[in-house]
């Protein structure tokens, strides 16, 4: 069993990473489950979802199983989840959910009194009228200003610790301490060579949550102008990615680094572009002529969805595909400023290849990338490297521990110099963004 004392003004805290509970097993629980196998940080691993059943088979497929056991919960239920925390005597409770349903899962870690991690933070409201000129209510708003009542209680909350977020903050905090003086703009940069054997349409990661976060109206940050939003796939330039995967066009998109990273790190601008490659572009904008982005549920004869639902329950799903994908996915922080008075431009980056994640650990690249992360985070809370109270995104921590760590689970991240001479910096296209998405077919309600 593995713990630190934390102290804060107001009392001493004895903290525990022991008993681990999952809410969520799907592909990215499944994929922590697998990876926290070779590791002994932790003495129980429960597997929770609406349907035990699925836990029940991601435990099938271990070799050592007897840490883990399976629930039932229904993670829309604050109240489920607390109690089954107190049953299984939770220290930390992993939301591997999608983002809608953080709010009951988080207030339930509070309420438990347990450590909190998620992947991705609270959904955000786009403004109602002008959304590509004004911001509504950005992403993880309310977890934010939860902070303080976090601390009170001498909790922590650690947001964002996927891979993107979570592993593109870690970046960034690395660069700003130690290979940077001054730093201009952090730019996260997301491409892959992927393909899927069969399918002209299939998704590697939730079609549900990459619609949320592609056809919102993109954010940037800027120290003289703050947060502020663009048209969607704004903003494009050619990048190079390592590995063998090459040169694609990012775009923006609405991503919580631009929120968490300056709220740590001293920098004049934040971006983050994904390479989404003009095929599947077309494909988002088609979901959003017809409407089918929508989130807000249509009555259809006896019954009400939303025809986001519908499009995620018709697409395949993404945690079973890997047997189909080839290629490589890379995550990684783009940083330019100034090192010891001279101008410098550095790519931090983790690169995944599909038919070693398969191999070695049964997960397809993009879902164990995600889960990869969080499982090595929830080792330096165990072991004291990472500590702190109140809703923290991992770039307020020491990066070393992680990267080190990182290494020990035997993969690797890569760090490239950038400009004149060495590896090509990004490239502006001049094409301008898309500000159709408000524009869609009025959608009937329930």
């Amino acid at each position: 069993m593995c713990c630190y004392t934390r102290v804060t003004a107001r009392k001493v805290f004895r903290f525990f990473v022991a008993n681990i509970l999952i809410i969520g097993a799907g592909g990215v629980g499944g994929g922590m489950a697998s990876i926290a196998e070779t590791r002994s940080f932790f003495d129980s691993f429960v597997l929770a979802d609406i349907n035990s059943g699925r836990g029940d088979e991601i435990i099938a497929k271990l070799e050592q199983p007897g840490r883990f056991s399976s629930a039932k919960v229904d993670a829309r239920s604050k109240t489920e989840i607390v109690a089954l925390a107190q049953r299984v005597k939770a220290d930390v409770i992993v939301n591997a959910c999608d983002p809608r349903l953080n709010e009951p899962i988080f207030e339930a870690a509070y309420e438990a009194g347990c450590t909190y991690l998620d992947m991705a933070m609270n959904l955000s409201k786009p403004h109602p009228t002008n959304p590509y000129e004004e911001v509504g209510e950005p992403l993880g708003k309310d977890q934010i200003s939860a902070d303080e009542r976090w601390k009170e209680k001498g909790l922590l909350a650690l947001v964002g610790m996927g891979v993107e977020p979570g592993l593109s903050n870690v970046f960034a905090r690395y660069a700003s301490d130690h290979l940077f003086d001054t730093i201009d703009e952090i730019g996260v940069r997301d491409g892959s060579n992927l393909s899927i054997d069969g399918l002209d349409f299939a998704p590697t990661f939730s079609i549900w949550t990459t619609i949320e976060e592609t056809l919102n109206p993109p954010i940037v940050w800027e120290k003289n102008r703050g947060l502020y939003t663009t048209d969607c796939f704004s903003e494009p330039e050619i990048f190079h990615f390592p590995a063998g995967i090459g040169a694609y066009e990012c775009v923006n998109v609405e991503h919580e680094e631009v929120i968490m990273i300056p709220r740590e790190i001293d920098c004049n601008r934040v971006t983050f572009k994904y390479s989404l490659g003009a095929e599947f572009i077309d494909w988002l904008k088609t979901f959003a002529y017809l409407g089918l982005d929508s989130n807000e549920k249509i009555r259809v004869g006896d019954v009400s969805v939303s025809p986001r639902d519908v499009l995620a329950a018709v697409l395949p799903n993404p945690a079973k595909l890997g047997h189909l994908m080839h290629g490589r996915t890379c995550a990684g922080t783009w940083v330019k400023g100034m090192y010891d008075g001279k101008p410098r431009e550095v790519y931090l980056y983790h690169v995944a290849d599909n038919e070693t994640t398969m191999r070695d650990w049964g997960s397809q690249a993009v879902l164990w990338q995600t889960a990869m992360c969080p499982v090595v985070a929830l080792e330096l809370l165990a072991n004291g490297s990472w500590k702190g109270t109140g809703v923290r995104g991992p770039e307020a921590f020491d990066a070393v521990p992680f990267l080190n760590l990182l290494g020990e689970y035997n993969t690797h991240h890569g760090i490239m110099e950038m400009g004149p001479g060495l590896w090509p910096s990004p490239k502006a296209t001049g094409q301008p963004g898309w500000d159709r998405p408000v524009k869609r077919a009025v959608v009937p309600s329930a």
